[in-house]
């Protein structure tokens, strides 16, 4: 089922992310407004959460229980996520060949080292491979999430073997192993939360986190159908976050807040009906982390900086709108021009249909 909620929640951490990268290009006086952002960065915790969340309860009972059936859900997530990808990178790819021919300038040159290109390219600069950000340095998230649909096998076993305590053993095991990691220096990385070269680790953690609460949300008998709950542990998410509270209430209060929101979807679909009108902007949550680096390249680094901004005919804070809409529109076109085109014919070419015609012949 579509959970309204969840997409909505997504789509703000797309967004704070986007804006607060944004601000970079403000002039002084945004660091109050640049720091409130950035303490909802945790918002990240709860994009892969309801990932895991949401591959669980599709994928829990199926995977693996024909030959296939795993190379087809990795076709599916492939082709929906890595070409919207792979045009950004090679879009870094130009601004890093402009670099070389002191076409442009950057103050962050090391973004753009040819060295980190293969494992963009290949998608394992999350995992700890890498010691930077590099081409489009979002990306990372990809990688992350990557890393938990190559070990989305792990996850479903364990709960074939122990049902919601066996994913609970997991998530424990993965986050006591990145906890040693950290004290122990082999993660470079003040918290196993705030990583991003080594995000995929993170990101299995939350993913793990995301599968438990799937579980418990479809095991449930609790006929709650009032969204009000969810709401409230949200908010007290972000309260927490706001308030520099301890990481580990804030990801509680983020389970919590998916949990008692699922419960209420799924016992009353109708039960967000209200947030239907941003579903055509909650269903390119990915499309807006993955295209905001590009426009921010255009018209922030180029348009901004070198054109707008020293008339000082408009202030930032009414520019800064024009780069947000921008990117909404490309996401959208996106989606319906190249992101949906391009992954139905790679699902039919390697997915289920392919796999179905191999059948047939070999039969």
């Amino acid at each position: 089922m579509h959970f309204r909620t969840l997409e909505v929640w997504r789509l703000s951490a797309a967004l704070a992310v986007m804006m607060w990268h944004f601000l970079r290009y403000a002039p002084a006086g945004h660091e109050a407004a640049s720091a409130a952002l950035y303490r909802l960065l945790p918002l990240m915790e709860m994009f892969f959460m309801i990932s895991g969340f949401l591959i669980t309860l599709r994928y829990a009972d199926t995977l693996l229980t024909e030959p296939g059936s795993f190379r087809r859900f990795i076709v599916r997530r492939l082709a929906r996520l890595y070409p919207l990808y792979l045009v950004t990178v090679l879009f870094f790819c130009l601004v890093a060949l402009a670099l070389h021919f002191g076409l442009v300038q950057s103050d962050q040159p090391e973004r753009y080292a040819w060295s980190a290109l293969p494992a963009n390219i290949a998608l394992v600069q999350a995992w700890g491979l890498t010691d930077s950000l590099t081409f489009n340095y979002v990306g990372w998230t990809l990688s992350a999430e990557w890393f938990c649909y190559l070990t989305l096998p792990v996850i479903v076993l364990a709960y074939r073997w122990q049902g919601i305590w066996g994913v609970a053993g997991v998530a424990a095991s993965t986050i006591t192993m990145l906890e040693f990691a950290v004290a122990w220096g082999w993660m470079p990385f003040p918290s196993w939360l705030e990583a991003n070269t080594w995000g995929a680790y993170r990101a299995f953690a939350d993913f793990a986190l995301g599968a438990m609460v799937a579980i418990a949300v479809r095991d449930s008998r609790l006929k709650l159908s009032s969204m009000l709950p969810g709401w409230l542990f949200f908010i007290a998410a972000i309260i927490a976050m706001a308030t520099l509270q301890n990481a580990y209430v804030i990801v509680l209060l983020l389970a919590a807040a998916t949990f008692f929101a699922a419960v209420a979807e799924r016992n009353d679909p109708e039960a967000a009906h209200y947030l239907k009108p941003l579903h055509p902007i909650g269903r390119v949550s990915f499309g807006i982390y993955m295209l905001h680096p590009v426009v921010e390249t255009v018209l922030f680094a180029v348009l901004w900086r070198k054109v707008v901004e020293p008339t000082g005919m408009v202030s930032f804070y009414a520019y800064w709108f024009l780069p947000a809409a921008t990117v909404l529109a490309v996401a959208l076109l996106s989606d319906r021009y190249f992101e949906g085109p391009v992954s139905r014919y790679l699902n039919a070419r390697f997915g289920e249909a392919a796999t179905s015609a191999a059948g047939r012949s070999a039969a």
